[in-house]
């Protein structure tokens, strides 16, 4: 807790235009001047007008406020003569929220969504209620169930006391109903207020998963229970119904808009829609970056349409005859950042054109080696050991080298005896440190192509942070439009957190993950208080990093007292 003595209360005037003076009670304190080394008048807190306040009662607070908050020996004095202190009731945290907050109304989010639903009548706070969702994901993640009890006991919301979970739904379902227009107005705001370069973005799906047995109906038989499809699952379960995840972010990591599909759609499907929802956008010119796993000509003929242009990885071991080619072209390789080296390559002519951008990483290429030197070794010792072997034994223990994962790339039989298989390590050394980038686009510099590729990361980054910083899953929620409005929720806070994050690090000059940057404001505490007097909501004292992260983000700090009520109530 802070320490605050010497708190008086004093009374200032203001005279109106018809000669009447109008006195107002407030609560000070002095705080010398750095500048002047004069003392100034902090106000702490104002009681109102001078006739609706009760001095005496005022007075008796401020004493108990001293008595609780003063050094030892203040502490000590008060109580000898008799004064009872301020009992401390309870804290819950105020950092992180009015961080959130403050971000949340300076990107336009809140005024976007009210202005959105000004034409419809609604009697409880929907743009609170969404943003309560949101503060959920990004500082406690937990069932929407579990956000009304959140909110009324365990966080300070600013603007939000209280919320039911069905009012909570109802925000929802209000949410989705904007969808793509609010996308669009909250990325138009954040690309101003944080001076977003949108010539380059990149793309990536992910998928999760539910824990229920079978799928939702097939399209037709009720519009509503569509989206938990099986298919390919990046969670490793094609035995579970799934929904597939789009993401768009920049090259900062910013999360430009979000798509939700059926668990079975196939990529040519979802490339058809970004791309056509981003020419929608009016973004000007945009090259789109995917990995490897959208490489089908298909696809890249889908980039192309309409004037745009894709940057995509290429499979080294796909076998196809451009690829080969590429591989196989002489040519010396340019430096162009640390432990990135590239080589540009043409195949083909016309139409057939293509245009392929091999990278090399030194510091890769030898640390492949190197873990191949060692699984070499070892497999080896293997193979020795296979001549001590007994007759059925030695069957089992070539059919457990041949399966293995890691060993069995490496072998062949001859003559029904396994071997290392030198062509294979040969042709893998040549990949050592290497990928292959393909670019429809003749104006970006190689260098441009290869960092650019890199900075694909920066999806995986978000997706990993939707899935374990913001708890993506597990998903409460059985109807699609329900389930569409969490992932929307799960953006916003993706949003709110990314933007936080790249303010910190280009002010403080150094990298902070959202869960470090969350332990610190949640630090920041407002304390309840309760004594003769009345009652008293005050927070704790700001750290030196707090007070940087609010300075980094333009933020003002949080009044020290949020509220004083000289008149004794039950908490």
């Amino acid at each position: 807790m802070s320490y605050i003595v010497s708190m008086y209360i004093r009374t200032v005037q203001r005279k109106n235009k018809n000669g009447s003076v109008v006195r107002y009670i407030q609560l000070a304190h002095n705080q010398r001047d750095s500048n002047t080394g004069k003392p100034r008048a902090i106000v702490l807190w104002s009681f109102g007008r001078e006739e609706e306040v009760d001095r005496e009662a005022l007075r008796r607070l401020v004493g108990s406020i001293n008595r609780f908050l003063g050094p030892e020996e203040v502490l000590r004095q008060e109580a000898a003569e008799g004064g009872l202190p301020l009992r401390f009731l309870e804290s819950r945290p105020l950092g992180g929220a009015w961080v959130l907050d403050h971000l949340w109304r300076r990107l336009g989010i809140g005024l976007a969504i009210d202005k959105a639903l000004e034409q419809r009548c609604f009697r409880s706070p929907v743009e609170r209620a969404i943003f309560a969702m949101v503060a959920n994901r990004a500082l406690a993640p937990a069932s929407k169930l579990r956000v009304e009890e959140w909110v009324r006991q365990d966080v300070v919301l600013p603007g939000l006391a209280d919320v039911e979970v069905q009012q909570l739904y109802r925000a929802m379902d209000a949410l989705l109903t904007l969808g793509d227009r609010l996308q669009e107005e909250i990325f138009c705001a954040v690309a101003s207020f944080l001076n977003l370069e949108v010539d380059l973005l990149f793309f990536d799906t992910t998928s999760t998963y539910f824990e229920i047995e079978g799928e939702d109906p097939q399209e037709g038989e009720d519009a509503d229970y569509v989206l938990r499809r099986r298919g390919y699952s990046k969670d490793h379960r094609p035995d579970l119904a799934q929904v597939v995840i789009g993401l768009a972010v920049t090259r900062d990591g910013i999360p430009v808009r979000c798509w939700v599909w059926p668990g079975n759609t196939a990529d040519v499907t979802r490339v058809a829609q970004v791309k056509r929802d981003l020419v929608d956008w009016r973004l000007g010119r945009v090259v789109t970056v995917v990995d490897r796993g959208f490489v089908s000509e298909d696809n890249l003929r889908t980039l192309q349409r309409a004037g745009g242009h894709y940057i995509a990885g290429e499979r080294l071991s796909s076998g196809k005859p451009a690829v080969e080619a590429a591989l196989s072209r002489p040519g010396r390789y340019q430096k162009v950042h640390p432990n990135v080296e590239v080589k540009e390559i043409i195949v083909g002519e016309g139409e057939a054109r293509q245009r392929f951008v091999l990278v090399r990483n030194p510091q890769e290429e030898a640390r492949d080696r190197a873990v191949r030197r060692e699984i070499l070794k070892a497999l080896s010792e293997e193979l020795r050991g296979l001549a001590r072997q007994p007759g059925r034994e030695h069957s089992k223990a070539v059919c457990r080298l041949l399966a293995h994962p890691v060993y069995g790339r490496y072998l062949r039989l001859k003559q029904g005896i396994p071997e290392i298989d030198r062509a294979k390590v040969r042709a893998e050394e040549r990949l050592d440190g290497k990928y292959l980038l393909r670019t429809s686009d003749d104006t970006l510099a190689a260098a441009d192509v290869a960092l650019g590729y890199k900075q694909l990361l920066e999806v995986e980054e978000a997706f990993r942070t939707l899935k374990q910083t913001l708890e993506l899953r597990p998903v409460y929620h059985r109807l699609s439009r329900r389930i569409k409005a969490h992932v929307l929720l799960c953006w916003l806070a993706l949003l709110l957190i990314r933007t936080a994050q790249v303010q910190v690090e280009e002010k403080l000059g150094q990298t902070y993950t959202w869960p470090r940057l969350r332990e610190a404001l949640e630090r920041m505490q407002l304390g309840f208080f309760e004594g003769p007097a009345g009652t008293v909501w005050q927070r704790t004292e700001s750290t030196s990093f707090q007070r940087q992260i609010f300075a980094a983000l333009g933020v003002e700090e949080p009044p020290r007292f949020f509220k004083l009520d000289p008149r004794k109530q039950a908490m």
